[in-house]
Parts: structure tokens; C-alpha cells; sequence
């Protein structure tokens, strides 16, 4: 045989081995790419159906958003006219305030002025007060020189009256002594002075002082018990055994000095009660009472 016919059958040779390798190697692999696309078909096959799940889950939340949208805009449609309302009742509200801000400013002027009024008042009555203290305190004053100078006066009518008494006892006794000096005289002829009367006549009328009225002085005297000045009562250790009775009126003082009055209207066995006047001071438990100052 020839190298030529030797080298084609040695080329023949391995080209088979070639073919028979390619067809082994074809049919080992066939089975591989029909499951391979077996399987990508199943797995397209299962795409396609996600794919058309998803596309009717999207038109699902498509037209759930068309809704939403359309609700939405229902609302804001709503809300844009609630709006202007609200801005309208804003404005409102806006221009309602500015005249309650006004009235509140007239208020506040009116307030102020009217404080003003009322601490002038208030002034006022302070110093009325003050001058009705003053005056209650020369009242009392006058009322105690009155009483001095009544009690001094009965005095004086009392030495008056004394004088008058002496003064016509010795009158008679002087027309008594005319009278024996006339019958002494008469025998020798002789007579003594006109007797001048006991009463003389007065050309014209002299007023008289009209007595006054006899006023008795129980002189009660006591002690202050308890005092409330929140409701303006005070109690004294005088009561029914010592004379007291509703409506008195009891001075009370600390050592020389006028405090008040009490007015009794409750009156118990050892002890009375009553409301406080002419305050000047307060009284204190253990200040003096009396009916005469």
C-alpha cells in the first residue's frame, strides 16, 4: 500500500473516532438540552402566568388608584370649599375680634376710670370716716364737759338754793326784830323804817332756770370678757344681777382713754353682750367698762 493510501485511511481512521465521539457525545447531551428546554418552557410558561397575574393585579391597583384619585379629588373638592368657608368664618372671626379689641380698649379706659372714681371715693369716705371719728370723739368730749357742767350746775341751784333759804330765813328774822324795835319805840312816840317784805315786788319778769330733769347714775363698772371684731361684739362680766338691761350703753376705756361703746343686746345672769360703737380703738379683754365716763 502507498503512504498516501495509508495516511487516508489513517485520516479515515480518526475521523471516524471523530464522528463516533461527536454522535456519542450528541446522544449523551441530547436527553440534557430537551429537559433544559422542557423546563425553560415551564419555567416561561410559569413567567407568562405571573406576568398576566401581575398585569391584573397592576389594572387592579390601577383602577384602585383611579378611585383613590377619585375620592381624592372629591375630598379636596370638599376641603377647598370647606376652606373657604373657613377662611370666610376666618375673616369673620378676624373682624369680630377687632371689635371686641375695641370694646375691651373702651372697657379698659372705662374700668380705669372708673377705679380712678373709685379710689377717690374711696379717699373720700376714708377722710369722712376720719371726720366722723373726729366729730363722734368731740361729741363724746362735749357730752362729758355737758355732764361736768350739769353736774356742777345742780351744784351751784343746790348753793343757790341754800342761799335762798338763808336769805328768807333772815328777811323774817329781820321783819321779826322790826316788828319787836316798832313796839319798843310806840311808847316813846317814836317808829322804825318801813318793814321792807320778804318777797319784794320786781318791776319786771326774770326768766328762771327750768330744773332739769333728775338723772340717776347707777355707776356700773366692769371688765371687757371677749371680744369678735369680725362681727363687732364684745362681751362684759355685768350682767341681770348687776342691773344690766338690753339697750344700755357701757363706755369703755384703758386707763384715761375713750376705746368705744357698747350697745347691750343680750343680757345673761352674770354676764352681757353687745355690739360695738363709736370704735375709736379696738377694745382688748381686760379693758374697763362703765356707764359714766
Amino acid at each position: 500500500m502507498s503512504t498516501l493510501t495509508k495516511i487516508l485511511i489513517l485520516l479515515l481512521t480518526v475521523s471516524s473516532f471523530i464522528l463516533c465521539g461527536i454522535v456519542v457525545t450528541y446522544v449523551g447531551t441530547a436527553d440534557d438540552y430537551r429537559q433544559k428546554h422542557d423546563q425553560l418552557k415551564g419555567e416561561r410558561d410559569s413567567l407568562r402566568t405571573k406576568v398576566n397575574s401581575l398585569n391584573k393585579q397592576v389594572n387592579e391597583k390601577i383602577d384602585q388608584i383611579k378611585q383613590l384619585e377619585d375620592r381624592l379629588n372629591t375630598e379636596m373638592t370638599a376641603l377647598r370649599v370647606e376652606m373657604g368657608e373657613l377662611q370666610g368664618q376666618l375673616k369673620d372671626a378676624e373682624r369680630e375680634k377687632a371689635s371686641l379689641l375695641q370694646k375691651v380698649n373702651s372697657w379698659a379706659s372705662i374700668v380705669e376710670d372708673f377705679s380712678q372714681t373709685n379710689d377717690k371715693q374711696g379717699q373720700l369716705l376714708k377722710n369722712t370716716l376720719e371726720e366722723l371719728n373726729e366729730a363722734q370723739s368731740e361729741q363724746i368730749r362735749q357730752q362729758k364737759q355737758l355732764d361736768e357742767t350739769t353736774r356742777a350746775l345742780f351744784e351751784k341751784m343746790a348753793i343757790i338754793e341754800t342761799l335762798e333759804s338763808e336769805k328768807r330765813r333772815l328777811l323774817e328774822e329781820k321783819t321779826d326784830l322790826q316788828g319787836q324795835l316798832d313796839e319798843y319805840l310806840r311808847p316813846f312816840g317814836k317808829a322804825a323804817a318801813a318793814r321792807v317784805p320778804v318777797t319784794p315786788d320786781r318791776a319786771a319778769a326774770r326768766p328762771t332756770l327750768m330744773p332739769l330733769p333728775a338723772v340717776k347714775d347707777i355707776g356700773l363698772e366692769g371688765l371687757v370678757t371677749a371680744v369678735d371684731m369680725k362681727n363687732s361684739v364684745a362681751s362684759i362680766s355685768l350682767g341681770k344681777v348687776d342691773g344690766v338691761k338690753e339697750g344700755m350703753k357701757f363706755h369703755v376705756t384703758r386707763g384715761e382713754e375713750f376705746l368705744c361703746d357698747i350697745v347691750i343686746i343680750d343680757v345673761d345672769a352674770e354676764e352681757a353682750v353687745g355690739v360695738l360703737d363709736l370704735v375709736q380703738q379696738q377694745p382688748r379683754i381686760g379693758d374697763n367698762v362703765s356707764t359714766g365716763l
